[in-house]
């Protein structure tokens, strides 16, 4: 493991630089508290170089045949699978993952990519001759020019991949803005992207905070914004950027709710529980925040989770294999975390394991909070309302099904939420009932495959086609209808 603080540089075309820039930030390894990497933190002037060597590139990339993007695809998919192992160890040295979630992170990435591998036919268009007399229409899909995607710290390969391989893919060019925490990742992607082949400046990666955000969303030159965050920041870049006239899919927060079911199976669904809750931390906003456990089992169903968090192993991720829960990423994070503990109790909940009791073999220097339970959790409190984005899991007790989907249905959020049940009555009733975009049925993290895209709702998301997926690809191009008329030849000899 180097100690080696690295100075991180941007992408413009195909060169790596280093900007002049005032500030810096640092990026640390979250298991030990240690810096790794300062990252430079842009402004207007970078985005302005980076929207010229993507302007520059598409005039070519955009009439290049969707089959010869794909074979760049094909060649870039290869190199992410041979750096595979080396790219899930850069996602736990920056994010604080452990291995295994970092290779789902690498792995939910590469399926995008293999997604964008079939562009020839994801982005065909659709004909019908004879739509009139003597007219056939056509319909075509085409490239809609320079692309920008901003990415958060939590999923640090997955994220930019939900975005840059389609839109590439679709004949656009693209500058990707990483989280200032964890651009070591991102600019990995970028380096194996080069080495695939792809023309200079298809794709560029610029770093900053705030200024180059609001940089891409007022540039003219960018024509379409993809963002994934904060639902406060998400909806400053979707008001921003659609008030300079781009399209933006902008994806938010959330507070995505757990209900068990007393004929639920108990085994597995306490090993989904227990993954949605504490997987990644609790950093991800398809984490499973609230369980509701209906009536009879709910005090079972409290037992069972407090004793699998017992059992569960906090460890320094970038050291030890075997953890199964890791840091999270910086020590704000750790306090407003922490701070939330504080009010559960003020609110009244019953803290039933506490996070902030840890093993005495962690790094001191590290941002970890540990496992935590609240019982009694109450509607209409902060810990019931508010995305903590830690691993925090509030427990509620709904005395029936129709009274858990009015509590979940309070929430202005709007990414996830799952049913344990072995009853398909319950499961339907769940499905049409609850107000969500993607619904698990003993499935702990509903996210869906490449296949289909991340259906948030609510506040959970602003705009109208969502990323990956269909939804992705009619996002990062324009549709084109042709009416074509040809007359007979007994019309033209007649003189008609």
């Amino acid at each position: 493991m180097t100690t080696t603080i690295q100075e991180v540089p941007m992408l413009i075309g195909k060169q790596w630089v280093h900007p002049t820039v005032a500030e810096f930030g640092s990026i640390f390894n979250p298991s030990r508290g240690q810096l790794i990497a300062r990252v430079p933190l842009g402004g207007p002037a970078d985005v302005d170089a980076a929207v010229q060597a993507a302007q520059k590139a598409f005039a070519s990339w955009s009439v290049t045949p969707p089959t010869k993007r794909a074979g760049y695809m094909f060649k870039y998919r290869a190199l992410l699978e041979e750096h595979f192992e080396e790219l899930a160890k850069i996602v736990t040295l920056e994010n604080g993952k452990t291995l295994d979630e970092s290779r789902g992170d690498v792995r939910r990435g590469v399926e995008v990519v293999e997604l964008a591998c079939g562009i020839g036919e994801l982005a065909k268009g659709e004909s019908l001759p004879r739509v009139a007399d003597q007219i056939d229409g056509v319909t075509m899909r085409e490239p809609i020019g320079v692309c920008a995607g901003i990415t958060p710290y939590n999923f640090p390969a997955m994220v930019p991949m939900w975005m840059f391989p389609i839109a590439i893919a679709c004949g656009n060019t693209f500058i990707l803005k990483p989280s200032e925490k964890v651009p070591l990742t991102a600019n990995r992607l970028a380096e194996l992207f080069l080495a695939a082949g792809f023309p200079e400046g298809v794709l560029n990666v610029v770093h900053g905070g705030r200024a180059v955000v609001d940089a891409l969303c007022t540039h003219p030159g960018i024509v379409a914004l993809s963002f994934v965050g904060s639902t406060k920041i998400a909806e400053h870049v979707y008001v921003l950027g659609t008030q300079h006239g781009k399209r933006v899919q902008a994806a938010g927060g959330a507070k995505n709710v757990m209900v068990v079911m007393p004929d639920a199976e108990p085994d597995s669904t306490l090993r989904a529980v227990m993954g949605a809750a504490f997987g990644c931390a609790g950093q991800r906003c398809m984490a499973g925040s609230i369980l509701m456990g209906v009536g009879e089992t709910a005090s079972a169903v409290q037992k069972r989770v407090a004793e699998a968090i017992d059992a569960l192993k906090v460890a320094d991720t970038s050291a030890d294999p075997s953890a199964q829960m890791g840091p999270v990423i910086d020590a704000p994070a750790k306090q407003r975390i922490l701070s939330y503990l504080d009010l559960g109790q003020k609110e009244g909940a019953q803290l039933v394991r506490d996070g902030r009791k840890l093993p005495g073999s962690l790094p001191s220097e590290g941002y970890f909070v540990g496992p935590t339970l609240f019982d009694n959790v109450q509607p209409g409190s902060k810990l019931a309302a508010d995305e903590i984005f830690g691993p925090v899991l509030s427990m509620m007790r709904p005395q029936n099904l129709q009274e858990a989907l009015a509590w979940a249905n309070r929430s202005p959020y709007g990414n996830g939420a799952s049913i344990f049940t072995t009853s398909g009555r319950h499961a339907r009733e769940f499905s049409l009932g609850i107000q969500c975009g993607m619904i698990g049925v003993n499935v702990g993290v509903p996210a869906p495959m490449a296949l289909f895209s991340f259906s948030g709702w609510g506040r959970s998301f602003f705009g109208d086609l969502h990323v990956q997926g269909h939804e992705g690809v009619m996002f990062y191009t324009r549709q084109k209808v042709v009416l074509s008329r040809w007359d007979s030849e007994y019309r033209r000899t007649q003189g008609w």
